[in-house]
């Protein structure tokens, strides 16, 4: 089994209690911190489990250099994890005042920060606009270029609230989640990423091997309905019913799972 977004181990904790001997776990993830919890909640199965500090796009290279050929199972939970919305501190939740940074792998590449601070008012638009489907993405844009430098969540929320007019803000969600989400896809290239690695994936499955992608945003969705579409004249098939969705109960449990969705590939020949 290939977990691409290992996370601080929680899949594939099920997955392996629930398997035989024989099953052995390939983990991936970005964020370093996630991954030493990984490790500590997943040391109990010993040498079943390898984990590695790597993208799930470099999984084709991962896969690779540990020897993997084929595998029955990969599974993909794109998005943030509790851990990293509530205990990071790299400023993914709009409910704390944190540094601007939203990497997934704090030791590369630019940071919110740097991007709000830098980018023209226009490609700020684009981004919130494209990777949030915010309908005041132009406004929230104006007011963050003329308020930089900005440095922290505090700081990008008083904007999103300063533009978006204050009856048109969400009754169910905070008016700056669309913002703080487009913001951390663009940081971490998300859909980039996606693109690459659902492109790659399915040549690494076994026959009667299954990929599996949760989701949690109407883009990334789309994205994966249409590979699995592609794929399904080439000896695959996306098994139905699909997507699966969230239970009552489970939203109960974990209101963050409302929105999220289960799609599954086959390959069949």
């Amino acid at each position: 089994m290939i977990d691409g977004t290992v996370g601080m181990g929680g899949h594939a904790e099920a997955v392996l209690a629930a398997s035989g001997e024989d099953v052995r776990l390939l983990g991936l993830d970005a964020d370093p911190d996630a991954l030493r919890q990984a490790a500590e909640r997943l040391a109990r199965f010993g040498d079943r489990v390898r984990l590695v500090h790597a993208n799930f796009r470099d999984v084709r290279r991962v896969a690779r250099e540990h020897a993997v050929g084929e595998a029955r199972s990969v599974v993909l939970d794109l998005g943030v994890s509790s851990f990293q919305l509530d205990e990071s501190g790299r400023g993914f939740s709009f409910q704390r005042d944190e540094p601007l940074d939203m990497r997934l792998d704090p030791t590369r590449g630019e940071t919110a920060a740097d991007l709000l601070n830098h980018l023209d008012e226009e490609t700020v638009a684009r981004i919130i606009h494209e990777h949030g489907e915010e309908r005041y993405a132009r406004r929230i844009a104006r007011t963050i270029v003329r308020r930089r430098p900005l440095r922290t969540t505090g700081e990008l929320v008083a904007a999103v609230r300063a533009a978006v007019p204050r009856a048109a803000w969400p009754r169910r969600t905070h008016v700056a989640t669309r913002t703080f989400q487009a913001l951390r896809m663009a940081v971490n290239d998300e859909t980039g990423a996606l693109r690459q690695t659902l492109q790659e994936i399915p040549g690494l499955l076994a026959v009667g091997g299954r990929l599996g992608v949760i989701s949690f945003h109407s883009g990334e969705d789309r994205i994966v309905k249409q590979t699995f579409r592609a794929l399904d004249s080439a000896g695959y098939v996306e098994l139905e019913p699909s997507p699966l969705t969230p239970g009552d109960d489970e939203v109960r449990a974990n209101p963050r799972a409302r929105s999220a969705k289960l799609r599954v590939l086959e390959r069949t020949a």
